[in-house]
C-alpha cells in the first residue's frame, strides 16, 4: 500500500478558504478502526458547508477533507466486525465534520460506523441514494409510523434537492399522491418525472399569510428547509397526521404556534440521520436495498474530484438538482 493518497483539501489563505486535489499521508490505523479505499462518495449541502470555512458551522479545524458519504474495500482491519476486501458503506457521524471524510481516496474511522454493502445494491446505487437518500427515507418512515392519511397528498418541501427528490421517489413508489414545493419554477419536467403530481411554486405556497390553523390538505409532509415554509406546512397537516424536518436552508426559526398540535394532534418529527444508531441506519437501508428501492441513476450526476468545487458552488446557490456522485480513481 502507497503512504498517501490524493484529497479535496480546503484551506485557508488570507482568511479565504479555498479546495485544491493534495498529496495527504495515510494515518497509522487505531484499534478498532478501518481503512477503506473510497471507491465513490456523494456531495451534500453538509459538505458544500464544509467546504466554505468554519463560519459555515460544520467543522473547526482546516485544513480539512469533507465528504460525509463513502463507499468502498476495507484494506486495513483493527476490527473484529469487518475484514481486508469487505466492502462497507459509511455516512454521517463525524465523518467529514471533524474527522477526514469521502472527499479522499482514503478513509480511517471508527468500525461502529461502518455497514457491509447491501447485497442487491451496486457500491454506484448506495452513492446515487448516500445520505440525502437515508435521510429521505428516515423521513417517510418516522411519519408513516406515527401517522399519516393516505387518502390526502404527502406535502415534500425542497423537492429539487438531494433528499427533496428521493422523498418525492419513494412516496410515489409506495403508492402516495406527491405534491411538490419547489423554488425552481423551470423544473416542473424533473419533479414531475420523479413521481410528483402537482408542482406549487414556493413564492404561491408563500402568497398569502400564514395562520394559526390552514385548511387541513395534506395527510402528511417531509420538509427539507424549515423556516417559515415549514411553518406553513405545519398549518395544512390533517388531524392525528405528522411532519418531519431535516433542513434549515429556509431559516432556523421557527414561527409557529400550538393549535396544530393541540387541536389537530399534529406531529413534528426532527430527523438526524447523520447521528441515528447504525442499527437504524442498517433497518433504513434494507428499505432501500429491498421494498423502497428506487432508481436514481438518472437523477444523478457523476463527477471526478477535480470537478467537485464547482459543484459546490452550485449547491450553496441553490442550483443543485437531484444527485451528485463523486467517483475515485480512473
Amino acid at each position: 500500500m502507497t503512504s498517501s493518497y490524493k484529497g479535496y483539501l480546503i484551506q485557508e489563505n488570507d482568511g479565504s478558504y479555498t479546495g485544491s486535489i493534495e498529496s495527504i499521508d495515510i494515518p497509522e490505523i487505531e484499534d478498532n478502526h478501518l481503512i477503506i479505499k473510497v471507491k465513490y462518495s456523494s456531495l451534500n449541502y453538509k459538505d458544500a458547508l464544509s467546504a466554505s470555512g468554519p463560519k459555515a458551522g460544520v467543522t473547526r479545524n482546516y485544513p480539512f477533507v469533507p465528504g460525509i458519504d463513502a463507499v468502498g474495500e476495507i484494506i486495513e482491519s483493527k476490527s473484529t466486525k469487518f475484514k481486508i476486501g469487505d466492502h462497507v458503506v459509511v455516512t454521517g457521524y463525524s465523518m467529514g465534520m471533524s474527522v477526514f471524510g469521502g472527499f479522499g481516496e482514503i478513509i480511517h474511522i471508527p468500525s461502529d460506523w461502518v455497514i457491509k454493502l447491501p447485497s442487491t445494491l451496486s457500491s454506484k446505487e448506495v452513492m446515487n441514494i448516500g445520505t440525502a437518500g437515508l435521510t429521505a427515507a428516515a423521513s417517510i418512515k418516522k411519519i408513516i409510523d406515527v401517522g399519516i392519511d393516505k387518502d390526502k397528498p404527502i406535502l415534500v418541501s425542497g423537492a429539487t434537492g438531494g433528499v427533496g427528490s428521493v422523498a418525492v421517489n419513494i412516496l410515489n413508489k409506495l403508492g402516495y399522491i406527491v405534491h411538490a414545493l419547489t423554488g425552481k419554477n423551470t423544473e416542473e419536467d424533473f419533479l414531475k418525472s420523479i413521481g410528483a403530481s402537482l408542482i406549487i411554486s414556493r413564492e404561491e405556497f408563500m402568497e398569502n399569510p400564514i395562520k394559526p390553523l390552514d385548511k387541513s390538505i395534506y395527510g402528511g409532509a417531509v420538509d427539507t428547509v424549515g423556516g417559515n415554509i415549514l411553518a406553513k406546512m405545519i398549518s395544512m397537516i390533517s388531524p392525528k397526521c405528522s411532519i418531519s424536518t431535516c433542513g434549515n436552508v429556509a431559516g432556523m426559526n421557527l414561527n409557529t404556534n400550538v393549535f396544530p398540535f393541540i387541536l389537530r394532534g399534529v406531529s413534528l418529527i426532527g430527523i438526524d440521520s447523520a447521528e441515528s444508531p447504525i442499527e437504524f441506519k442498517e433497518s433504513i437501508w434494507e428499505l432501500l436495498a429491498n421494498d423502497w428501492k428506487v432508481d436514481l441513476e438518472p437523477y444523478t450526476k457523476t463527477i471526478k474530484l477535480n470537478e467537485v468545487g464547482e459543484e459546490i458552488d452550485k449547491i450553496l446557490d441553490g442550483k443543485q438538482v437531484g444527485r451528485v456522485v463523486i467517483k475515485h480513481g480512473d
